[in-house]
């Protein structure tokens, strides 16, 4: 049982200086002002030091019957004022320089993990808790505000003036004055440090609560919509209501540990006031001492100990800080799956010509998706991939993207291995539709401006026109102004649909792919945006993956999937004639499409 615990506190430590560490570099990068603050920071605890020492001199002239009892009081008087004022000035002044390290470093840190955030793979971004994320930056970011604050300006000024008061005390009166603060401090920073050691799981479980609690309620919300559909709002309540409980179970935790820390402070605090008033009153009353250097003992003992009673909040603190910024920093740590080559070239599109040659994948290594995939997309041609649901359709959209690597074989374009390019470069040579199209919370215009962000208002008006937009945005009070809503949830399934075919038509790509494109349209709609698409597409590769097969009957060839193998390829018609799965699924979806029509028939005849 102690090896663990030993285990433990040396972990902790060890993910301390990890954190302490990682900051260095944000710390350093402004040395001028670092070294700056902590001159100013010096001065500020001498002068702090000295206060004491005016009020000795202040308390003996007012005590003796000498001759300059008004001057040297006087002269004591505006000492004491001006030590007072450096004190306060000077911590202001360090407090001004410094803050810029503190605010350039939470800038860069900030934005390194919101680039590396994007730098990671899929997998990581649909496995996230956004809501316990979102806690874990923010509370990560707050500790380093405090952690560089209070343990520059805190924790190394206390213990400079308990190291200053106690030579002062030793050379100036009793070595027994400097052994009851030393013995003071060493039992006070002991007693802080264990028990906050303890605190530390405790603080880490209430954390851990918080981001589950801030997680369910994150993710009821946005979906709210489904919440309603199956009514389940009392559900919902009962599951939050729980991890509140947990929440406040750990919270209450935390508080009856925190109160055994200040209440064993508070004892040590109190015993040595007492024992080194009771020693200074002794020393007065037998001469050794004047009222003068009581006074001077009581202020020191005042000065040491309300910082030291600070300083056991600010350890917490800073504990907890470094826990937070340990958490986010192993964001940082995470490495993405999918990398550039060191050597990756950019993509050189020359038509855009698309080969996958015996692809295989699987997201896990029990779960084979595509065995041994081979077709070819012809420059400037439209291929589209069919099949049944699970067939690994939006796979190969996926891979293509460059989402995830092949486990098997490789995808070329124009012969080059699309691992051996920039993720970039890949990228912003590909236009995609998704199935599941999410916006921006924000308005059309931006949604769509989204596709080529330094676009003209004419090129956006023109891809608004090619996806049949204009009369739904002409109907709006707002136009291209208004808002969309959290994830688009403002607007139907269909507008949301042609905002994501305006915003690929605007990026303009070489190749382009849909993925069930206009599955949330109406069959007229439809039709008019296919058309607009096929006249759009003509001079590039297009990659459609669907589900009606209606939409792609004009593609330059058709590609069957089938528990993730390819088992027929060719044209509509070629399709039809071989007998296969392809016609099977074409006179299903016929039969289908007939059969309001029939039923329509039979009401009017009736």
């Amino acid at each position: 049982m102690r090896g663990h615990g030993d285990s433990t506190t040396k972990n902790s430590w060890s993910g301390d200086w990890t954190a302490i560490k990682s900051l260095v570099p944000y710390f350093m990068e402004f040395k001028g002002r670092v070294f700056l603050a902590l001159l100013f920071l010096l001065l500020a605890k001498l002068a702090s030091v000295m206060i004491p020492f005016a009020m000795k001199h202040i308390v003996d002239a007012l005590d003796s019957n000498q001759t300059q009892i008004v001057v040297v009081p006087i002269l004591f008087l505006g000492l004491y004022g001006l030590l007072r004022l450096g004190t306060i000035l000077f911590g202001e002044i360090r407090d001004t320089i410094f803050g810029r390290v503190t605010e350039r470093a939470m800038h860069r840190i900030g934005l390194k993990l919101f680039q590396h955030l994007h730098k990671l793979d899929l997998d990581f971004h649909l496995s996230r808790r956004t809501g316990g994320m979102a806690r874990d930056i923010e509370r990560g970011t707050n500790g380093i505000n405090f952690l560089m604050r209070f343990m520059l300006f805190n924790i190394i000024p206390t213990l400079l003036e308990i190291s200053l008061i106690t030579i002062i005390l030793f050379t100036n009166y009793s070595a027994w004055y400097a052994l009851i603060i030393l013995i003071a401090v060493i039992l006070y920073i002991a007693y802080s440090v264990i028990l906050t050691e303890k605190r530390t799981d405790i603080v880490r479980q209430m954390n851990e609560m918080d981001n589950q609690t801030n997680t369910r309620a994150i993710d009821s919300l946005l979906n709210f919509e489904t919440v309603k559909y199956f009514g389940n709002e009392d559900y919902e309540a009962r599951q939050y209501d729980q991890n509140l409980t947990g929440w406040e179970n750990a919270r209450a935790r935390n508080r009856l540990s925190m109160a055994a820390l200040n209440s064993g402070q508070a004892f040590v605090i109190a015993a040595s006031i007492t024992a080194m008033m009771t020693l200074a009153a002794y020393d007065v009353s037998a001469g050794k001492m004047t009222l003068g250097d009581l006074v001077l003992v009581n202020a020191y003992m005042m000065q040491l100990f309300i910082p030291l009673n600070f300083l056991g909040f600010v350890y917490r603190e800073i504990k907890k800080s470094l826990a937070d910024i340990e958490h986010m920093f192993s964001l940082l740590g995470k490495e993405p799956k999918i990398k550039d080559e060191p050597d990756a070239g950019e993509l050189v599109l020359n038509g855009g010509e698309i080969r996958f040659e015996n692809v295989s994948f699987g997201y896990k290594e029990d779960r084979q998706i595509l065995s041994d995939i081979s077709f070819e997309i012809p420059a400037g041609k439209k291929v589209a991939v069919v099949g049944p649901s699970g067939a690994g359709k939006s796979t190969i959209a996926r891979l293509l993207f460059r989402f995830y690597d092949v486990d098997e074989g490789r995808i070329t374009i124009n012969r080059q291995d699309i691992r051996s390019l920039t993720q970039q470069s890949l990228r912003s040579a590909i236009g995609v539709v998704p199935q599941d199209t999410v916006l921006f919370n924000n308005n059309i215009y931006y949604n769509i401006a989204y596709g080529r962000p330094e676009a003209s208002k004419d090129d956006i008006e023109k891809a608004t026109q090619l996806a049949h937009l204009e009369q739904f945005i002409s109907k709006l009070p707002e136009g291209y102004d208004t808002l969309v809503g959290e994830r688009g949830l403002k607007v139907s399934g269909g507008e949301k649909q042609r905002i994501a075919i305006a915003r690929m038509l605007l990026k303009n790509p070489g190749i382009m792919v849909f993925d069930e494109a206009t599955s949330s349209l109406d069959s007229s709609s439809e039709q008019a945006i296919l058309e607009a698409l096929s006249e759009v597409a003509e001079s590039h590769t297009t990659l459609v993956i669907a589900h009606r097969l209606s939409t792609i009957v004009d593609a330059d060839n058709i590609v069957v999937l089938d528990q993730g193998r390819v088992v027929e390829q060719g044209t509509h018609v070629e399709l039809l004639e071989k007998q296969g799965i392809y016609s099977s699924l074409w006179e299903l979806q016929q039969r289908e499409a007939r059969q309001p029509d029939e039923l329509l028939s039979m009401a009017n005849i009736s």
